[in-house]
């Protein structure tokens, strides 16, 4: 590996086991039987040990939107032009999108990183304009990005990292369930007709000329998909890698992680591969519409916390599971113990 990506690979702390343990002592003395608040329990124990506190709080929140460009639209796999990629950013950054609407409601820190449209961006209040090309290449006929493009892309990622309790990445950029679904097969060696999903809202026929697409891509670069790296490079976006690198980052500054949906699950895998540690700072906030999403959600043993039939995008799945992460860090903290309240628990 390239020498100035040699940060991916340094191992993630643990959590703190200490803590967690005590987290666990207090739920089970709390007035309530053991495990009747089922998956809140344990949403509260895993925070004890990721912020090494017995009650753990929800303070600052980030949300860092990636949106760039990808080349493989040329070969007409989405339901939207390219253009629309710029036009949610300006959405993003006026308040009109659906993750803008959130993130306002919850005051977190919220910014929108252009890596490469095909439009050029205008700077803005809470707009990172720092694009690495015009998007992609169509990764049908060489690979999506080259060797230096993927080291910017995953060290822009690394640097939008801040310090926070809880971090969210969203993701914008017209054509990216394409590279997500390329990039599942890749890495789970999965047929395309088994991952390419309606996206944005294409149709049949448009799902079957996907799934050829990404099949097309995938016998290309076969001999050069040995690596996470190289299957990010050869069939990612941009967008997709400073996720990646945002998601190892934030585990190394012991910052839990919401992974949002099919994108973001996508950069998730390939930051597991990568740097395995990392995966014990993530939740995953829903199991989306998108039908290889729950392969992906299986193969890293992940349990979603929602199922809404959601396939917007955005971090507006990660979004939405904040309030339940925030009550159940406020039934940990403030619920009553047996003593305190005078009830006698099943052992009295």
């Amino acid at each position: 590996m390239n020498m100035a990506l040699d940060w991916i690979k340094r191992s993630c702390p643990t959590p703190n086991q200490e803590m967690r343990r005590a987290a666990t002592a207090r739920q089970g003395i709390l007035t309530k039987p053991t495990g009747s608040l089922g998956r809140l329990e344990q949403l509260a124990i895993d925070f004890a040990g990721w912020q090494s506190k017995e009650l753990p709080r929800l303070g600052r929140i980030s949300i860092q939107i990636f949106a760039a460009d990808h080349g493989v639209c040329a070969q007409g796999i989405s339901a939207f032009p390219q253009e629309v990629t710029a036009q949610m950013i300006d959405n993003f950054l006026s308040g009109g999108a659906a993750i803008s609407v959130l993130a306002k409601h919850m005051n977190a820190d919220f910014n929108v990183i252009n890596l490469g449209t095909i439009s050029s961006i205008k700077d803005a209040p809470r707009l990172k304009n720092v694009p690495i090309s015009c998007g992609t290449e169509d990764f049908t006929h060489k690979p999506a990005m080259n060797g230096k493009q993927l080291i910017t892309a995953l060290n822009i990622g690394r640097d939008s990292v801040t310090d926070s309790d809880l971090f969210i990445g969203g993701e914008m950029g017209i054509g990216n369930t394409c590279s997500a679904s390329a990039i599942f097969s890749a890495l789970l060696k999965l047929p395309a007709t088994e991952t390419a999903g309606p996206g944005t809202g294409i149709d049949a026929n448009t799902i079957t000329h996907k799934a050829h697409i990404i099949d097309k891509a995938l016998t290309l670069h076969q001999p050069h998909l040995n690596q996470p790296t190289d299957v990010l490079e050869r069939l990612g976006g941009f967008e997709i890698a400073a996720l990646t690198g945002a998601y190892i980052c934030a585990a190394q500054k012991q910052i839990p992680i919401i992974v949002d949906g099919f994108i973001c699950t996508a950069a998730a895998l390939i930051a597991t591969n990568i740097n395995p540690s990392c995966q014990a700072w993530m939740i995953f906030a829903h199991q989306s519409a998108e039908p290889a999403h729950k392969k992906a959600l299986d193969h890293l043993n992940a349990k979603p916390l929602l199922n809404l039939g959601l396939r917007l995008g955005e971090g507006s799945g990660a979004a939405l599971a904040v309030p339940i992460i925030e009550q159940a860090l406020l039934l940990h903290s403030s619920m009553a113990t047996f003593t305190h309240a005078g009830v006698s628990d099943r052992h009295a």
